[in-house]
Parts: C-alpha cells; structure tokens; sequence
C-alpha cells in the first residue's frame, strides 16, 4: 500500500517559466471550484492545511505545487512525486475573462510540463455529470493524458446507492478504460484505491 509519509507546498505559479524544477512523476488534481480538491490532498497527505481551502469558491487563481515522500509496505520502497492542485472552474462568479485565462494556464501546464504523469479528475457524486467536467475529459483523451475520476462526498448517498450511481456517472462521463472511485472525505473511505492506482502510476 502507498502511503504518504512527507509533504511540502513547493510553491504557486502561473507560467511554465514559474514552475518549480522536478525530476519526480507529478500527479494533478482538477475539478470545479467546490469540489473538494483542497480536502483530498489534505486528507490523503494526512497534512491537514498542505493545500489551502476556502469557503468562496473559484477563488483560487494558482497552479499550487507540493512535494511529497511515500513508501510502500509491499516492498518498502521510498520516494518522491508531486501533487499540483489545478484552479477549479466552472464557478458562476468568474467572470468569461477569468475562465479563459484558466483555459491557457491548464493548456500551459498539459503541453509543458513533461513531468505530468496523470490527473486525478473530481467530480460530485450526488449530481450528474457536468458538462465542463465531461469537455475536460475529452481534453485529456485528445491529448493522451492519463486519468481517473474521483466522485467525491459519497457519505451523501446511501450506501446501497454508491456503486449504482458511479456507474451511472461513468456512462455520463463517457469513460472508457479509466477508473473512477468514489470517495468521502468526512468518513475517510475510499482512499486505498486511489492510493493504489497512484502506485501503478509510479514504475
């Protein structure tokens, strides 16, 4: 089992010539603004306020880059990867300027930064499929980006309910291959898988 034994906000930035210098496997998390992107880093890093959130939605602007120290218990092996927490989006009270400027970080970010491995893509669990969530995926599918999708908040649904409605969720999302989990932050479950498919990602 990965775990997450170390963890350091890097630094923000904006432009590719603000990144930080990496030589390890980096894996984004993207979402909209209230999703809980903040929350899951915090929680799988077990660093509570590593990545900062906040109650106004969309009010993060910056690409956040953290770096962190795992092992695994299989093999005890250790190293390094980065996280970076993408801006959300979708948020009504960004203005059109603002979302286009969100489109050319992002764009930014997936050509250039050759570190990229995957992307962790967050979605509510209690509503449908979203449409900027659902053009987001078809992104990284033209761009050959690897990815899963985390449903988020699924201690808002009955449990009887969960695999149900992730199935359901994948059909919206139009996934294929990719992987998607549902998560709760509240209750801490649903972590393991994530964590797991992050390890596949790392040899």
């Amino acid at each position: 089992m990965l775990k997450f034994v170390q963890s350091f906000f890097v630094k923000s930035a904006v432009e590719p010539a603000d990144y930080p210098a990496s030589a390890y496997p980096e894996f984004a998390f993207a979402g909209r603004s209230n999703v809980g992107k903040s929350t899951l880093i915090n929680l799988i890093t077990d660093h509570h306020g590593l990545a900062k959130t906040s109650g106004h939605p969309g009010k993060t602007r910056l690409l956040n880059f953290f770096l962190i120290r795992y092992k695994t218990d299989e093999s005890e092996t250790q190293g390094f990867l980065q996280l970076t927490d993408l801006p959300g989006y979708g948020f009504a009270e960004v203005s059109q300027n603002e979302q286009e400027k969100w489109r050319k970080m992002i764009g930014k970010y997936f050509e250039q930064r050759t570190q990229l491995r995957s992307i962790v893509v967050l979605v509510d669990i209690r509503h449908s499929a979203d449409k900027k969530d659902i053009q987001l995926l078809e992104i990284l599918r033209l761009r050959n980006i690897d990815h899963c999708v985390v449903a988020t908040k699924s201690d808002k649904i009955p449990k009887t309910k969960i695999v149900k409605t992730v199935q359901n969720l994948a059909k919206e999302l139009g996934l294929r291959q990719e992987p998607i989990f549902a998560v709760s932050a509240l209750k801490n479950t649903g972590f393991e898988a994530l964590l797991s498919w992050i390890q596949t990602k790392l040899t």
